[in-house]
């Protein structure tokens, strides 16, 4: 998913823990990264649900709602593209392709749709885990030109 997206212009990286109301925190850190790219409200709030989705998962499944977790969110920013990656060490995913199927949940009481939002409103999505160490979300987006730049 890195290849070929050029230079990177930015790098914003941002660790804090797994609290339920961090979800809000990672949007309000996702539009300020999205600033200096000239989107619409649109395609800046499918990708702050894309976002929280992958955090909201950290929290939820990979720390089992624990808050003593580390989520880290690592922006990566190329002239038009957005490379996201949100990552933590929880439980882990045991079967990846099962858990990105649509309704599919590790919790009863969830609709299973989070990896469908994040595919929904990204380019590209890549999730690798290991159980017992945690799991790596990459989103990635392709932008319009830098504002000035085009």
């Amino acid at each position: 998913m890195r290849k070929d997206k050029g230079q990177i212009i930015n790098e914003i990286m941002v660790q804090f823990t797994s609290l339920a109301e961090n979800v809000a925190l990672s949007r309000v850190l996702t539009s300020s990264v999205v600033t200096h790219w000239d989107i619409t409200i649109s395609q800046l709030e499918d990708l702050k649900v894309a976002v929280s989705e992958a955090v909201s998962n950290a929290i939820i499944h990979g720390y089992e709602n624990q808050k003593d977790g580390m989520v880290s969110m690592r922006f990566l920013c190329y002239e038009t593209y957005l490379l996201i990656e949100i990552k933590d060490e929880g439980i882990g995913i045991e079967n990846i392709q099962q858990a990105m199927e649509a309704n599919f949940s590790s919790d009863k009481q969830r609709m299973g749709l989070g990896f469908s939002f994040m595919k929904m409103f990204t380019d590209e999505l890549e999730v690798t885990s290991e159980v017992g160490k945690g799991t790596t979300v990459l989103l990635g987006k392709k932008m319009p030109a830098v504002k000035g730049k085009e």
